[in-house]
């Protein structure tokens, strides 16, 4: 049955948003029609239409498909639960090959006294004055979530996130910083990349253009050298954080947000909706993301994960993942190359700021929506 074309809005996205909030009951037996009434209010949502109605009764095959494999989980007694995402009409591998690539092996990733939180750094060990939990948003350091869309920038988006962080702790000023600069004049490419490689190019280029001026396309451009030479943040330098060491990395996420990669290779991260992410994942990181915080819920304990693809996916843009599990490397390889830059003059003790956090404005709602300027 191909889904109605004219279907009151209102009751459309009150359909949805009962959709959204049901999790463990019994798997719901649902008409096409009902089907029918979650797409177009998933595509009035998102702001979405397709180019022609072939296109879109192959999309409306596929998300109910998606919906099926989500009302299975969510009858389940699970930790965290499946929703409708901005991916709800692509298969598990259009999104492995559009959204996800393996972030490839550095010749240069040896570890040294000079780029690693190492033991003789005492403080890096230091478990007495680590907070149980922190999240970095209420302590003003990030900004709103961002969209990669299409483009394999997920590098870009750790980098720039960890630097506004950095900078923020740094000089209380929060700044959104460039994607596109580094897709364009660093890597030259919409290719998967190294976060540290990206952290030596703003080092050596001086620092990084504002977001404001050098804006995101979604899309690999001519770099334009005029901005690259536009300063508007710096950084000193980089580190790896403590690698295959859970707690050691606790210790450095409490000073500041820091950059990572995760395997998101699975369908559950794809259609990931809220709580805490335990689902088996390997370890062959094909995502970067940045570790913004870390706390407990109900005795299990995560990594506060901050994403690159919009708001309409995870718990606003966010993951909580699992953390301290048997694994040295963390669940989905997340402590096997935590990386951070450095950015002198840090606060002393930046637990002491209160500057609330931002929330998701109006710009980043139509980047997770897909309107991404050209």
């Amino acid at each position: 049955m191909a889904p109605p074309s004219l279907i009151p809005v209102m009751f459309l996205v009150i359909i949805l948003s009962l959709f959204s909030i049901s999790s463990s009951l019994p798997i719901p037996v649902r008409s096409d029609y009902e089907v029918s009434l979650l797409f177009e209010g998933w595509l009035v949502k998102l702001n979405k239409a397709y180019k022609d109605s072939s296109e879109k009764q192959k999309r409306y095959e596929i998300f109910k498909d998606n919906l099926r494999y989500i009302d299975e989980h969510n009858a389940g007694n699970h930790t965290f639960t499946l929703a409708l995402t901005v991916f709800a009409d692509i298969t598990v591998e259009e999104y492995r090959g559009t959204y996800l690539g393996t972030l490839p092996a550095s010749p240069g990733l040896h570890i040294t006294s000079m780029n690693y939180d190492n033991n003789e750094k005492s403080d890096i060990y230091n478990f007495s004055t680590v907070p149980d939990s922190i999240d970095w948003r209420d302590l003003g350091a990030v900004l709103p979530v961002k969209n990669q869309g299409a483009c394999f920038s997920c590098w870009a988006f750790a980098a720039v996130a960890t630097i506004e962080a950095a900078n923020q702790i740094a000089t209380g000023d929060l700044i959104s910083l460039s994607e596109q600069q580094l897709v364009d004049c660093d890597h030259k490419s919409c290719d998967p990349y190294w976060i540290h490689k990206t952290y030596e190019y703003i080092e050596k280029n001086g620092g990084i253009d504002s977001e404001q001026d050098y804006p995101y396309k979604a899309k690999l451009g001519k770099c334009d050298t005029t901005k690259e030479s536009n300063i508007v943040v710096t950084i000193d330098g980089w580190s790896w954080a403590p690698r295959k060491n859970e707690y050691g990395l606790m210790v450095r996420v409490s000073k500041q947000p820091v950059a990572t990669g995760v395997e998101a290779y699975e369908r559950d991260f794809q259609h990931y909706g809220s709580g805490v992410f335990t689902k088996y994942c390997g370890s062959k990181q094909d995502h970067a993301v940045t570790i913004i915080g870390y706390g407990s819920d109900g005795g299990m304990d995560y990594w506060l994960i901050k994403n690159s693809w919009g708001d309409y996916w995870g718990e606003a843009g966010y993951m909580r993942l699992e953390r301290n599990i048997k694994d040295r490397v963390g669940k989905c390889g997340v402590a096997e190359w935590p990386v951070y830059p450095i950015v002198n003059k840090h606060v002393d003790n930046p637990f002491g700021m209160k500057k609330p956090a931002e929330t998701p404005s109006d710009h980043s709602r139509a980047q997770a929506e897909g309107k991404i300027t050209s």
